[in-house]
């Protein structure tokens, strides 16, 4: 039997006393005694998938034939779906872990939702995950008709968001300093993927038009055009090749890691100009804004609303929570096949609630494997971290999804 003496007895309840106040702990302790997770948001870019047409420009050059994918343009692969599934599983430990489901058994009636945009990719990846999360469950993967515009997702191409071209235009440009600029930045990496693509032709293998901006024919958004738009596409494809193993086959040169890493800034750099400028992302990630919030505010809302959508979703809400995407293996910025931005809305035990956000992600070389485990990677909400585990009270970090975002 252990003894406890009057002076360690005091001690013990000024730790408690410290430990409910939220003082005294280590930082990055966790404090799972103090804090449980009431609800999940989860936004999921879809799988490993063959290239878009036009992805990488008809005009570029290589050194070999490109490697022939197992599906039509644009669909997920098996082999992107099962590692879609694999991290549904470990989602679903977790939040069984959490407590936020019940081990070894089906969702309750309301208690978990999935919803996918409008595309192939994304439904069949919603399809992919619900195995995964709900093995044997039956969950129905909720979206719109096949291809029309889901406002959740696209709201430009659906027109729910008021957009003004030059204004767009000007933000772009402001943000990035101009895109011949960006373009010029990024010269020495472009280099880069000459070299991986092998054409043997000293102007470069993806011959540009100059850098420019316009607005589209119907007004609803911007026209991109130059160095940028043109290899950010060919990088993309040189990651999903690794992660999807085809990279090794029909004489393709294989791309090691960390050359596929740093190429990976050419991809993110899209993003500099269609989600992440103030102007664009305040209107990109407007309708998921308004869903997350209802989903941590209303009574009725799911414990668990898991949305599948794309590259340009996740860099949106990134941008407007002012988060930088940072993942095992990925440039900074670029986005992960199968990776979710996880906001977890918290509650303390005197009842005040906080906001936690996590990127959870399989870097390409465990794509490639089907790894069963990937990385989880904490997100601090700058500006808005007063909470415990430097998390966001509920209350500033709806004002801050209000206040950036334009719908």
């Amino acid at each position: 039997m252990m003894r406890v003496t009057r002076a360690g007895a005091l001690l013990a309840v000024a730790m408690a006393t410290m430990a409910a106040a939220g003082v005294g702990e280590p930082t990055g302790a966790v404090r799972t005694r103090a804090l449980r997770v009431e609800r999940v948001v989860a936004l999921v870019r879809h799988g490993v998938r063959a290239p878009i047409p036009g992805e990488v420009p008809e005009r570029t050059r290589t050194a070999a034939p490109w490697p022939r994918w197992p599906v039509p343009p644009e669909a997920l692969t098996p082999h992107g779906a099962r590692a879609l599934t694999i991290e549904g599983a470990s989602m679903r430990r977790w939040l069984d872990s959490v407590g936020l489901l019940v081990p070894r058994r089906c969702p309750g009636a309301g208690r978990l939702t999935l919803w996918a945009n409008t595309a192939e990719r994304t439904i069949a990846s919603g399809e992919a995950l619900a195995q995964g999360v709900a093995p044997g469950c039956a969950l129905a993967v909720g979206h719109r008709a096949p291809g029309s515009a889901d406002p959740l997702f696209e709201p430009l191409r659906a027109g729910v968001a008021p957009f003004d071209p030059a204004a767009a235009i000007a933000a772009i440009a402001a943000y990035t300093g101009g895109v011949a600029q960006q373009a010029d930045r990024h010269r020495a990496l472009i280099a880069t993927l000459d070299r991986v693509l092998g054409c043997g032709d000293p102007h470069g293998c993806t011959p540009s038009p100059p850098a420019a901006l316009r607005p589209s024919a119907d007004g609803r958004s911007i026209v991109f055009e130059g160095p940028i738009r043109d290899v950010s596409g060919t990088a993309q494809v040189l990651l999903l090749l690794h992660a999807e193993g085809l990279a090794r086959r029909d004489a393709w040169p294989r791309v090691d890691a960390a050359t596929l890493r740093r190429l990976g800034a050419l991809h993110a750099a899209l993003f500099d100009v269609f989600s992440r400028p103030p102007y664009m992302a305040a209107r990109q990630a407007g309708p998921i804004a308004r869903r997350i919030e209802a989903d941590f505010s209303t009574p009725e809302a799911p414990a668990v609303d898991l949305l599948v959508g794309h590259d340009t979703n996740v860099t949106a809400l990134a941008a407007i929570l002012g988060v930088r995407l940072t993942a095992p293996g990925y440039a900074e910025g670029d986005v992960a096949p199968g990776g979710a931005l996880v906001l977890e809305l918290l509650r303390a035990r005197d009842g005040a609630r906080f906001v936690r956000a996590t990127y959870r992600t399989q870097s390409p070389d465990e794509l490639r494997r089907l790894a069963r485990r990937g990385a989880v990677t904490r997100l601090t909400i700058p500006g808005c971290d007063r909470g415990p585990e430097r998390s966001c009270p509920l209350g500033a970090f709806v004002r801050l999804l209000r206040a950036r975002t334009a719908l």
